[in-house]
This record gives C-alpha cells, structure tokens and sequence, in this order.
C-alpha cells in the first residue's frame, strides 16, 4: 500500500508540476526576449534626436558610446557610410531607408532592430540595433534550473509525505491483522490501539468492543455450562439416597457405582467450566475469562419471567422432604400467605432452592435438622435457608465462586446471581439452629396482569387446602 500511495503521489504531483513549468519557461524565455527587443528599440529611439542635430561622425560616434551595448549599435548615414559593424542584411536595410519604417525582426545570429531618421534635406539616416542570441536568452536557464529544482522539491515531498501517511495507514492495519489473527487462534486478551485515520480508529474499536463481548458471551455460556451440570446434582441426590436404600441387594453395588462415577463427570464438567483455558484454533477447550456478570434481563418485546415464590419453594421442599426423612432430618416449612412474585422464572427460583437445601444434604451429617421460611416485607421477599451443621466459617469466601472448600462452590453463587438479577442481595450468617443461616432477598415483582393474577390466587387457595409437607 505504501508503494502504491508513493506512486500515485508522484504521478499525479508530475504531471501538476509539469503542467505549470511548461508553460511558465516558455513565458520565462518570451518574457527575456521581449525585455531584450525592448532595450534595443530604446536605444535605437535615443539615438534619433541626435542625428536630427547632427550628422558629424565624430559627434555620432561619442553619442553612441554613452549608450550601453555600444558595440551593436550601428548608425547608417546616407553621405558618410556607415559607422560601424553592420549586421543588418541590405535588404532590410534598403526597405527602412526607401520605407522609412521600423523594423523589429529576428535574424540568424539574434534581433534586428532599424529605426529611419528623417534628414534635413529630405534624407534618411538608418540607426541599427544587433541584439544577440545570448542576451535574448540571458538567465533563462538559471530561472529553468529554479523551477526544475522547485518542482524536483514538491514532487519529492509529496511523495515523502504520502509514504509517512501510507506508512501509518499500514501500521494500523497489519495491527488490526495481527489482533484478529491472534482473537482467531485463541488469544482473547487481544486487543489493538485505535491509531490512524478515523475510519481505522472506529474499526479498532469496534474490534475490541467485539472482542470485549465475545468474553462477555463466552463467559456467560461457561457459566451456563457449570450451573445446567450443578442442577444435575439435585437428581443425582436422589439417586444416591435411593442406593444406599438398596444396601445389601445384587444392584445396589452396580448402583452405587454408576452413580458414582456420574457424579464424578459432574464434577469434571464443573471443574474444566470454571478452570481458565485458552480456546484453541477451531474453538477447542473452554475459556478463561473472568467469572459472568448476571443473566441479562428479558429481551425487549418479550414479558418479563414471574413466579410465586412460597409456590416454588413449597413444590420443591416437598420434593427434599422425601429424602430428609429418609435420612432422618428434621424438615420445617413457613410459609408466607401474602403474594410473594418475582422477578425470576419457575426454573431459575427452583434452581436457587435446590442449590441451598441440596448444600444441607450435601454438607451436613444425616439427622441434621434443617428449615425453609418464605417471609414477604414491604418491598421485597425473603427466602431463609438454615441447618443444624457445622455452618459456614469464612461467609465472604463462600460466596466467591469456586472458592469454597470441599465442593464446587456454585450453590451460593447461583442464589447470589439470581438474587442479584431482581435487585435483591444475599446474607450468611450462624441461625438459632446452630449452623448456617442463608436469606436470600428478592425484589417484588411488578404486578402481574388481572388474569395472571387469578391463577395466582387460585394456586394459593389449593396450597391452603393441601397439607404441609413438612
């Protein structure tokens, strides 16, 4: 590219350059001729007074020599000859006599210029002017060597000029190259400088914007990835219990081992989610950036998620029910009576759930006693998870995702995203039980539409009438 702008620099600068010189040396050359003609034809004109005064040689001869280019100037008198060296030719000569006009014109040797005197006694005297070739021609070609240097000059600085531009036109983009070659080979910490013209500025920053939100969005679907494999553990709970139920049959070893080893490829799945990798040439490996903000809210156009959280919480404490009294733990249930909608969908509230009773199955020894309370406030609505176990010694470490000891460090995290996506926050502290004591505080959601608050009221008046789980 630099060749290319240098070359077109230097065509189109020739051909201006040209364009001008051309035509202002020939108006150099006619400019010098014309000044030369000119003086000749005043000396010739100061002469003529002197011959109507005087036709003496010797008079004629000290009036010429005043004047300057005396050597060339010739005065042919009609009786006395001429006084002189003549270089007019005789018949241009004759016709200025017999004419009596002027005569300006160029000879082989330079310009002839005759200017007839008019004698006494009706004769006429001819006054001849030689101008030569070189005083028509003098300085010329010092003001052709000017121009040409001149012109030499502009040439070679726009030339210097548009390789300097050309030289950062393509430093910005092999730049920009270099980084996309590299985002394409897997290095998602390239970025490039916005540099050069604006037009490679707006493309460098839109290439880092790009690259910003390709972490973004690979962020999220890793962090998708580990949470989707979480939400297995909850079934996988189940299927464990039900082994150890089984103790002491054919299957139950058979069992215990493909649960087991399914476990172990969860805890793979999460582990490689969560561990920083670079992403190979084809998109291999998955990727190391930092950890997701919060899910995105509803796409514009699209009704926003709700759910009835005492709903939710009472469908899949029933469910945890089941496996608690199997290992002979304690189970409480409060539930509030008043409205209790969020900003969250069915799927991600039972999500949250899952995540913190299953922590109690999970960290806790069986017998230990554990409680679920659904609380509505003014503004908000408080779910509160807590156990009889040990607790949670280091709280703000537990919230760091991955950072807990002993498990996948997940669980508090998906409560702490989703609590975060509807404007709430989450709390861990020691509970009147002795162990942990996590709320979890959601932001109410806007009201609902008239018919979808009717099946709300409607599923609240079957939760009445149906007997507690607990």
């Amino acid at each position: 590219m630099r060749r290319s702008l240098a070359g077109v620099a230097l065509a189109v600068t020739s051909m201006v350059a040209l364009s001008f010189l051309i035509p202002l040396a020939a108006l150099v050359m006619s400019l010098v001729k014309e000044q030369g003609v000119t003086a000749a034809e005043q000396r010739a004109a100061a002469l003529a007074p002197v011959l109507t005064l005087t036709t003496d040689p010797n008079a004629l001869r000290e009036s010429v020599a005043s004047l300057d280019a005396a050597e060339h100037l010739v005065v042919h008198l009609p009786r006395s000859g001429t006084l002189g060296r003549s270089k007019a030719p005789s018949a241009l000569l004759e016709r200025a006599q017999r004419g009596r006009e002027s005569i300006s014109q160029e000879v082989p040797e330079g310009w002839i210029c005759l200017q007839p005197v008019v004698l006494p006694g009706d004769e006429v005297a001819v006054i001849e002017n030689f101008v030569p070739e070189a005083e028509l021609t003098r300085g010329v070609a010092q003001s052709w060597a000017v121009m040409c240097f001149l012109a030499v000059g502009l040439i070679a600085g726009s030339v210097l000029v548009a390789d300097r531009l050309g030289a950062k036109v393509v430093r910005s983009s092999k730049r920009l190259a270099h980084a996309s070659h590299a985002l394409g080979l897997g290095d998602l910490d390239a970025r490039v400088e916005p540099m050069g013209p604006r037009e490679l500025r707006d493309a460098g920053v839109a290439f880092n914007a790009m690259a910003h939100r390709m972490n973004e969005l690979l962020a999220v679907e890793r962090e998708l990835v580990a949470d989707l494999s979480h939400r297995l553990r909850t079934p996988l709970t189940a299927l464990h219990l039900a082994s150890e139920r089984m103790a002491g049959t054919p299957e139950s070893a058979r069992v215990e081992a493909a649960v087991g080893e399914l476990e172990a490829e969860l805890r793979a799945i999460i582990a490689a989610a969560r561990t920083p990798l670079a992403v190979g040439p084809m998109g291999q490996g998955l990727l190391g950036t930092e950890p997701a903000a919060p899910r995105p809210g509803p796409t514009a156009g699209k009704a926003a998620p709700r759910c009835e959280a005492a709903e939710v919480v009472r469908r899949r404490t029933a469910f945890w029910a089941v496996l608690a009294e199997q290992q002979h733990r304690p189970c409480t249930l409060d539930l509030t009576q008043e409205p209790t909608a969020v900003g969250l969908s069915d799927d991600d509230l039972a999500a949250v759930i899952d995540a913190l009773i299953g922590n109690v199955f999970r960290h806790t020894p069986d017998g230990t006693a554990f409680g679920v309370r659904v609380v509505r406030t003014a503004q908000a609505v408080e779910l509160v998870v807590e156990d009889g176990g040990p607790g949670i010694p280091d709280p703000d470490r537990a919230l760091s995702r991955g950072s807990s000891t002993g498990s996948t460090g997940l669980g508090l995290d998906i409560a702490h995203r989703a609590a975060n996506a509807t404007g709430g926050t989450l709390r861990v502290t020691r509970g009147p039980l002795g162990g942990a004591h996590i709320t979890v505080t959601f932001a109410l959601a806007s009201p609902a539409p008239s018919g979808h608050r009717s099946r709300i009221s409607r599923g609240r008046n079957r939760r009445r009438q149906g007997a507690s789980p607990a």
